[in-house]
């Protein structure tokens, strides 16, 4: 596809896409440093719980959209593709239920659990730019790709990767989406630098 990447509309979104990633994961990141000072300490503890509260959101997000338990239990690698390939069967609704629902278990997991913290994150990214795409101005391709490269950005602090991923992952468009990915990525990061304190650590890794 050819995307007309010049219209200001478009460096609009990109805007808005990468404020928005360096909210969401700064949040999480957050979230999963508040929670990793109490399981660190109470592993025994926590840890069932954790796991417990991350089922019962991939439960209530199943029994509320009608869509598998599956998009909030696990990484997000096998669920990806899907959501992307069938982001019309998606509402509005069930698009917003499952940022919360992912993001929420993605804090938790990271301050309980370990594993990778990619995934979770072009997972998280992808619902939030195919969410926004149902406004105006925004294909539903390219708030994918924007989304997918900003939030990487922020949860990885790799903005060069993250550059990368929706070439990767989107060959067909990525390419000619590239420039709003950088600005999107470039957004994302500095953002998400002015938000963290200076002596913040990336937390444990996610393991939905």
């Amino acid at each position: 596809h050819s995307f007309p990447t010049r219209r200001s509309s478009d460096l609009g979104w990109a805007l808005v896409i990468g404020v928005a990633a360096a909210l969401v994961g700064s949040a999480i990141r957050w979230g999963g440093r508040l929670l990793h000072g109490y399981a660190d300490r109470r592993v025994l503890l926590i840890a069932p719980l954790a796991g417990l509260a991350v089922a019962g959101l991939a439960i209530g997000y199943a029994e509320g959209t009608g869509k598998p338990s599956s998009d909030v239990l696990f990484s997000g690698q096998a669920a990806l593709p899907p959501l992307v390939q069938h982001a019309a069967s998606y509402t509005v609704g069930a698009l917003l239920l499952l940022v919360a629902c992912k993001g929420l278990a993605y804090a938790i997991s990271l301050g309980s659990f370990r594993g990778g913290p990619t995934f979770p994150a072009l997972f998280l990214g992808a619902a939030g730019g195919i969410a926004l795409s149902h406004l105006p101005g925004l294909p539903m391709v390219a708030g994918a790709a924007m989304g997918i490269g900003a939030m990487s950005a922020v949860m990885l602090t790799l903005p060069l990767t993250s550059v990368l991923l929706p070439v990767v992952l989107l060959p067909s468009d990525g390419l000619a989406l590239t420039p709003l990915v950088i600005v999107a990525v470039v957004v994302a990061y500095v953002t998400a630098a002015r938000l963290t304190p200076r002596d913040a650590t990336p937390s444990a890794s996610p393991a939905q």
